[in-house]
């Protein structure tokens, strides 16, 4: 019986809302650790969080059953969810 082994690796960029620099201070490092965590519940790895005040980067390992649209799409959903709950006064992320 043969075996498939698939690495799929993606650098991943999405800004803040009209690029406003609003990642800053105490959000950033929270921030990161949110998105690694959202990363793992889709049962991807995530290698490497960072970015700036006005964008995030990401470099992920994904599952090959997961569509990259399809994982960004609920990292951006989730993350911009719990910024607005955790700090309210954030409204660009």
């Amino acid at each position: 019986m043969s075996h498939t082994y698939t690495k799929l690796l993606f650098h991943m960029v999405f800004s803040t809302k009209n690029r406003v620099p609003c990642v800053t201070g105490d959000l950033r490092p929270r921030l990161h650790a949110y998105l690694g965590g959202i990363v793992r519940e889709l049962h991807g790895t995530a290698l490497i969080v960072g970015g700036t005040a006005d964008h995030v980067h990401l470099a992920v390992g994904l599952p090959a059953n997961l569509a990259v649209a399809d994982a960004l799409r609920v990292v951006k959903t989730n993350s911009s969810r719990w910024v607005h709950q955790q700090w309210p006064d954030r409204a660009s992320f």
